[in-house]
């Protein structure tokens, strides 16, 4: 196990080399001057030359690119254009925001996926599976925003039950956290949970027809065991892997919903700072993002051997 978690977090720091690579090599495409851009009308070429010299840019590429890199071995991403801030600073005081959200838009999917997907499994072709069938389809129709408008006009417009937006941290106030959380949670949790419920649908009936369970049941197994026991436990390695795809997903940053609600998370960071051209800040959010998914790959397969014994990650 040792060995197999040194190696992927060798892997993990390859493929954060080549991201932090693509990305500083992307941001070098984009025409204009980000400098010139965050002076606006307070040009003054003094002041101009002296942010190009802090920034680095007036050093050839690969020896900018080799810094960047040294100052993201040690925490140190650059400066905001935009805000003057530490990259790095700005990122961790965003981040608990957007955890808290993919966290609980993920319960809220869970809750929604799990009874849905087993039910429809298990009644298969009944009017429980096609009443669960159109559920999840309606779900993974609905755009973010219209579900999000949806709940603002009902929750709040109408009823006056949930602050329409705003963030409070939990450590501030529990109850106002939770009444802020409820909306932006739902909102990605109908459209995570309607594409969980398909997965857990299909993991579910495959497990339903392995010999093994036509086995238990030939034995006289009460059918609630055999679900527990044989059924959920075998369709368990598909679910985790969607699970963890959609927890890296949500971890990205949900831009859509971070801006309705005005939610101050990753999301709506990267997409002030694209806007900005705020390259620090861009190239910082990817490298996190990055490093984000390769941390939730490396807990999925982790889970994997908990799960299901006969995985051994000893080679």
């Amino acid at each position: 196990m040792r060995r197999f978690i040194l190696r992927r977090v060798a892997q993990s720091v390859v493929v954060l080399f080549g991201v932090s690579l693509i990305v500083f090599g992307l941001v070098q495409l984009v025409p204009g001057d980000p400098i010139r851009l965050s002076l606006g009308t307070r040009f003054d070429p003094e002041t101009y030359a002296a942010l190009r010299e802090r920034a680095g840019f007036d050093k050839p590429l690969p020896v900018q690119y080799l810094s960047y890199v040294g100052g993201a071995l040690t925490g140190d991403l650059g400066v905001s254009f935009r805000t003057g801030q530490p990259v790095t600073e700005s990122l961790m005081a965003r981040l608990p925001a957007t955890l808290s959200l993919a966290l609980c838009g993920l319960l809220v999917a869970l809750c929604i996926a799990v009874p849905l997907g087993v039910i429809s499994a298990m009644r298969s072709g009944s009017w429980a599976d096609h009443v669960a069938t159109v559920v999840s389809q309606i779900g993974v129709s609905i755009p973010d925003f219209w579900m999000a408008i949806l709940l603002i006009l009902l929750l709040s417009g109408t009823f006056g039950l949930l602050p329409p937006s705003g963030y409070v941290p939990l450590s501030e106030d529990p109850v106002a956290w939770a009444s802020h959380m409820v909306m932006p949670a739902v909102t990605i949790g109908v459209v995570s949970g309607a594409i969980l419920t398909r997965f857990i649908r299909a993991a579910v009936l495959e497990s339903l027809g392995a010999d093994h369970v036509r086995t238990a049941r030939s034995k006289g197994l009460r059918e609630r065991l055999v679900l527990r026991r044989h059924v959920l436990r075998n369709a368990l390695i598909p679910i985790i892997t969607v699970t963890g795809v959609q927890l890296a997903t949500l971890l990205g940053g949900v831009i859509v919903v971070e801006v309705i609600f005005a939610w101050p998370g990753i999301g709506r960071l990267t997409l002030d700072a694209v806007n900005a051209r705020d390259y620090p800040v861009v190239q910082g959010t990817v490298l996190l993002i990055a490093a984000l998914f390769l941390l939730v790959n490396l807990l999925v397969d982790l889970l994997y051997a908990a799960v299901d014994p006969r995985i051994r990650y000893s080679t």
